[in-house]
């Protein structure tokens, strides 16, 4: 069998599914199939690319180097498979795959979904959530229509629709009384974009402060606010905090920082994204967090 033939979508999700989940058992239970049914659809693949796709390490399985090169054509053809369906609709009927970071996730997008949502009833939307580095790529392998997020990076192919402004403060709990050179610095997840602005921060500073990694951005305001340290937080994100005087703003040289969110599409959107774009650009529709298209695209 060649490969056109062999690589269905089915099995192309199979493919996926393994390398994601790291094994055969966690593949069948995300797709709801029997083991045997795994392993059937990623045999047929590995015949007709006459190589293996993974190989056995101790009780599991891990990727091969051909398996991590099909991994990223993989995700473009399924990616690119589910865009399609969703441009073919009519743009009132189609579908929206959203990728942002946490913070958007939880203190932006909501009402702007909440309102597209109320205006468009019959496009089915769908939210992914990870680190910067991730929604991108998941950006450019088609699996998402739209990133709300930093900056794209560069030559990425990606473009910039609008922007919304943004900054960045480091915040502690009141009466922390520790001095930012001797405090413990909380950082968000790798891949993360403030993670990014924190380390070159300190690094502008001339600081090299104890770090602590607490993954999301609602963790490390949470554990600002408990005492355990500093952290470098979208002003969004801190707002309640600050408001409450559960959070107090540390005066920084170089802070605050400017760091706008991106509201970003593939060189050639579908209907849904435009018709998307075009809500959160209107203040009429999104109100007083709008996104605004100022200045030239970028990506």
């Amino acid at each position: 069998m060649d490969l056109p033939a062999a690589a269905t979508w089915g099995r192309l999700q199979t493919f996926l599914a393994v390398y994601d989940g790291g094994s055969v058992r966690a593949a069948s239970e995300a797709l709801h199939v029997t083991p045997p049914a795994v392993s059937a659809g990623v045999a047929a693949l590995e015949e007709a690319l006459a190589t293996p796709l993974f190989a056995k390490a101790g009780r599991g399985i891990v990727p091969t180097e051909a398996g991590h090169t099909f991994a990223g054509y993989a995700r473009s053809l399924v990616g690119l498979l589910g865009e399609a369906a969703g441009a073919v609709r009519d743009a009132e009927r189609g579908r929206l795959r959203i990728g942002a970071i946490s913070t958007v996730a939880e203190f932006v997008l909501p009402e702007l979904m909440a309102g597209f949502a109320a205006a468009h009833p019959g496009v089915e939307l769908s939210l992914s959530v990870g680190p910067r580095d991730e929604v991108f790529a998941q950006a450019a392998h088609h699996e998402v229509d739209v990133v709300v997020a930093g900056r794209p990076p560069r030559g990425s192919g990606l473009r910039v629709r609008a922007r919304r402004a943004s900054r960045l403060v480091a915040v502690v709990a009141p009466g922390f009384g520790i001095r930012p050179e001797d405090a413990t610095w909380l950082l968000t997840g790798v891949g993360s974009g403030t993670r990014a602005a924190t380390l070159e921060l300190l690094a502008r500073l001339q600081l090299v402060p104890r770090t602590l990694t607490v993954g999301t951005t609602g963790a490390a305001v949470a554990s600002a606010r408990a005492g355990l340290g500093v952290t470098l937080v979208h002003e969004v994100a801190a707002a309640s905090g600050l408001a409450a005087g559960d959070l107090a703003v540390v005066p920084l040289t170089h802070t605050p920082l400017d760091r706008p969110w991106h509201l970003v599409t593939g060189p050639e959107p579908t209907a849904a994204a435009r018709m998307f774009v075009r809500h959160v650009c209107d203040p009429a529709l999104a109100g007083a967090g709008a996104f605004h298209t100022r200045g030239r695209p970028q990506g």
